[in-house]
C-alpha cells in the first residue's frame, strides 16, 4: 500500500488499507492488480482522473496531424499537365503535407505498367529538392502508388 503523500506504508490487508482512505476521506485505488500482492494507493480518484484527462487534452493539442494530400496521374500525360501536376505536389510539400502521387492505368494501359514506374521515378527526381520517397512504386489494382514526404 501507497499512502496519500507517496510514503510506502508496506503490505497491509484490505480492511486496513479502506479503513486509512476512509479515515483520509479518500479513495482506495489498485495501482497493479496483477503484482503479488497488488498495490493500492490513497487518493482522490476524482482529481487523478481529472489530472490524467487534462495531460491527454495537452498532448492532443501539441501533435500535430500529418495531412496526406494526392496527385493523380496518367501514363499517357503531357510534359505541361505533368509540370502543373508537380508544381501543386512541391505547393503541398512545402507546406508540410505528405504527398500520394497516383498514376491511373485504364483499359489495356495496365500491360504496360513499365512506364507509370518510368513517370513516378521521374515524377520523385524532379520533386527531390522539396522532398524524399516515403514508399517507393507499388501497384495497387488499375493503380501505381508513390508517397513523398517534406524535407525538414
Amino acid at each position: 500500500m501507497i499512502g496519500e503523500d507517496g510514503a510506502q506504508l508496506g503490505v497491509v490487508d484490505i480492511a486496513t488499507a479502506q479503513q486509512a482512505a476512509i479515515d483520509a476521506n479518500l479513495d482506495l485505488v489498485k495501482i497493479a492488480p496483477t503484482a503479488k500482492p497488488p498495490v493500492c494507493k490513497i487518493m482522490d480518484y476524482g482529481k487523478y482522473k481529472f489530472e490524467v484527462a487534462k495531460r491527454e487534452k495537452e498532448n492532443r493539442k501539441n501533435q500535430k496531424v500529418m495531412e496526406v494530400k494526392e496527385v493523380r496521374l496518367s501514363p499517357s500525360i503531357d510534359t505541361h499537365d505533368f509540370e502543373t501536376k508537380l508544381n501543386s505536389a512541391i505547393k503541398f510539400l512545402k507546406s508540410g503535407s505528405k504527398v500520394k502521387v497516383a498514376v491511373r492505368f485504364r483499359g489495356r494501359e495496365i500491360n504496360h505498367s513499365a512506364i507509370g514506374a518510368e513517370l513516378l521515378q521521374r515524377f520523385a527526381d524532379a520533386a527531390s529538392e522539396y522532398g524524399s520517397v516515403d514508399k517507393n512504386a507499388k501497384l495497387e489494382g488499375r493503380s501505381m502508388v508513390m508517397f513523398m514526404a517534406p524535407k525538414a
